[in-house]
């Protein structure tokens, strides 16, 4: 990522270029992306490609004013702090489903990344590709409680190796720690974007952070949330309120509606 696209890439975000590639400035560039660039699932459902490719996802997310799901969003989020100094490392996880069991190998993205400061290098679980995570990056140091905004969180190494991401108590994904490349999750992609079995093929998904709450349209049912769950309302939209919604609260314009609007997948 040339300067000329670090800098569109920054405002895009509403963000100054950092003076130092250190922990402070990871933390607000984090924020400003979750409140900035939605997680959205809305190419799958409107017939449009998914490349996983740095010159693909600068167009669509920062000239294109679109988001994208976890490859999308930390493969490219990835880009932007490797041009600003940062030490990243991408990492495959697999998701934690409602029984218990883990998705598919390449399940998910997420970034480790390193910050330069007074002593030794910092490293960080960074992560805004997955709609229940936090808001600030987590420290992979501590194996104790964090807290965040979004809520309590724990990093566990498991018997193998592999890193527990919990919140709340609840685990949400599994993280290896093998360094991989972008290109090694188009097969995770090809499978969240064609098999039935996919929480994103059931319907289109569009959440974002914002300085109260969220806000996301699934399908066709508008919620938005006040911090910690509070003051919760939803609504069901007609046709032709869909693509205005998608502009007013995301930013998103398309000139159609995506397909399938009747489900609720999960935001994650």
């Amino acid at each position: 990522m040339d300067s000329t696209e670090t800098d569109a890439y920054l405002r895009r975000i509403g963000a100054a270029r950092p003076a130092a590639a250190d922990a402070a400035a990871l933390r607000d560039l984090h924020l400003r992306h979750l409140k900035t660039v939605p997680f959205e699932n809305l190419s799958i459902h409107l017939g449009e490609e998914i490349v996983l490719d740095p010159g693909a996802l600068l167009d669509k997310v920062v000239r294109g004013g679109r988001g994208g799901f976890c490859y999308e969003l930390n493969g490219l989020f990835a880009e932007l702090l490797t041009a600003l100094g940062y030490r990243v490392t991408l990492l495959a996880g697999r998701v934690a489903g409602p029984d218990g069991e883990f998705g598919i190998p390449f399940d998910h993205l997420a970034l480790r990344v390193e910050t330069a400061g007074a002593g030794a290098p910092e490293a960080w679980l960074v992560d805004v590709g997955f709609g229940r995570n936090s808001h600030h990056p987590l420290s992979l140091a501590q194996r104790g409680e964090q807290s965040d905004p979004a809520g309590v969180f724990r990093i566990a190494e498991t018997e193998e190796g592999d890193l527990d991401v919990v919140k709340d108590g609840a685990v949400q994904y599994r993280l290896e720690q093998r360094r991989r490349e972008l290109g090694d999750f188009e097969a995770g992609a090809w499978w969240h974007r064609t098999s039935e079995k996919s929480p994103f093929t059931r319907s289109p998904l569009c959440s974002l952070l914002t300085g109260t709450g969220r806000v996301t349209l699934s399908g066709r049912t508008l919620v938005t949330t006040e911090a910690g769950g509070r003051g919760r309302q939803e609504r069901t939209l007609a046709d032709d309120e869909l693509l205005p919604a998608y502009r007013e609260h995301f930013g998103i314009v398309i000139d159609r509606l995506p397909a399938r609007t009747e489900g609720r997948p999960a935001a994650g």
